[in-house]
């Protein structure tokens, strides 16, 4: 399908949908919650048992979610969420204000204290994650500057999940905006990148946006270039119906920026 551009985004994406379609969980229906599960486990792995850590996690492209930052919180004491629609940011506040209305992330709160080996605590978990987010910014991954005005110290950790094959038109801009991103973590600090593989569109509600067709030696070549060196790579497929996507499987790289 053609390319969906930013302003369609902005005009266009429900947060409401994507959350129902996509987050609505339970560890009990492993094949349906597939890609997420195999996310927060080696989320868990790479900030909890590998212990990445540090001060400051900018996550690029949150979206509405707050899933990305339940074992982040663990290891920063400041984490950073952007997005470049305003709707995401409102949804996402709607949560850590606990407005009426707002998505409920219990379960996999929930199952992510079990990861940790402590069901019973989610309540707390989710106390840390509203006080770890210290900020919510406007990013666009294209622009040379991603947080625009915003001056940030260079992140010991930068995350992005289902942002870049998103909001990148083709490879060439996809380098581009690794490059862009790259610039906002300081040299010998991480990125941990989540991403679809093979997939053309994928759909919120009835509403159909484009996804980048990336394969993983497309995606190794483009971090290299960006000056990461790949620690590691896993993937797992995809079985989600066509009439919400046709990617194929969902990778994680967790990446460290090269000393200059």
């Amino acid at each position: 399908m053609a390319f969906t551009e930013k302003d369609f985004y902005a005009g266009h994406f429900n947060p409401k949908d994507y959350l129902d379609t996509y987050y609505t969980f339970s560890s009990a229906k492993e094949h349906e919650n597939g890609f997420l599960i195999f996310y927060l486990k080696n989320l868990h792995q790479a900030f909890i048992l590998d212990d990445i850590k540090g001060d400051t996690l900018i996550d690029i492209g949150s979206g509405p979610t707050i899933y990305q930052f339940l074992s982040a919180c663990e290891s920063f004491g400041e984490i950073i969420a952007t997005d470049y629609c305003e709707q995401n940011w409102e949804e996402m506040q709607r949560w850590l204000r606990k407005e009426p209305g707002a998505f409920d992330w219990s379960p996999v709160v929930k199952y992510v204290c079990e990861l940790e080996g402590n069901r019973e605590k989610w309540e707390e978990k989710e106390e840390k994650v509203r006080r770890a987010i210290k900020q919510v910014l406007k990013c666009d991954v294209t622009q040379a500057s991603p947080l625009g005005p915003v001056a940030l110290p260079p992140a010991d950790c930068l995350l992005s999940s289902l942002c870049l094959e998103g909001a990148c038109k083709d490879l060439p801009t996809y380098r581009s905006a690794l490059k862009n991103i790259s610039s906002l973590v300081k040299p010998g600090g991480h990125l941990i990148l989540g991403s679809v593989l093979e997939e053309t569109y994928y759909k919120v509600g009835q509403q159909p946006f484009s996804g980048l067709y990336l394969e993983w030696a497309s995606v190794e070549e483009a971090l290299k270039e960006a000056g990461f060196a790949v620690k590691l790579f896993k993937e797992t497929k995809i079985d989600l119906p066509l009439s919400e996507t046709d990617a194929k499987a969902f990778g994680i790289v967790v990446a460290q920026k090269r000393q200059s």
